[in-house]
């Protein structure tokens, strides 16, 4: 099943829903924090999430009872992959670079996650080994070293 995106309006019922599972629009009403919404407006986004898919319906009398169809692990795994395709180049890598960066994860939520006993550290680039410039920019240096010898020889 093609999953769609969902409004910042719809995703924050559709958390609810999802704590719900199976539900009236009742249910809803009594849930919801307030400032709760006009029950016409929950009803108009009921129909709307059930047209996109998320939840399904069951007539029981006179009323609708909803229930979830695509479970939040799966719209969430939806909007990861989304996001890594448009900013992150497809690559877990990258994504993992971001959140390390921005200490959105930390090194011992890694290690608690891993379960194991390491630590990251940047790497140590060795520099190298610069003789010429050396030579051209401390000739003085080389110049006692060779003078000192030559006392001692003699």
């Amino acid at each position: 099943m093609k999953i769609n995106h969902l409004t910042s309006a719809e995703e924050n019922l559709m958390t609810l829903f999802w704590q719900l599972d199976s539900f009236y629009l009742k249910d809803i009403m009594e849930k919801h924090p307030e400032p709760k919404p006009h029950q016409n407006t929950v009803s108009t986004y009921l129909k709307i999430l059930v047209e996109k898919g998320f939840l399904s319906t069951e007539k029981e009398g006179r009323i609708f009872k909803y229930t979830v169809l695509i479970p939040q692990a799966d719209y969430k795994k939806f909007l990861l992959k989304e996001l890594s395709h448009k900013f992150f180049n497809n690559s877990g890598k990258e994504i993992l670079d971001f959140l390390l960066n921005t200490k959105l994860v930390s090194q011992e939520n890694l290690k608690e996650h891993f379960n194991v006993n390491w630590e990251l550290r940047p790497l140590k680039v060795k520099e190298p080994a610069l003789e010429y410039a050396d030579a051209i920019l401390n000739p003085k240096k080389k110049k006692k070293n060779k003078e000192k010898k030559k006392k001692k020889k003699s």
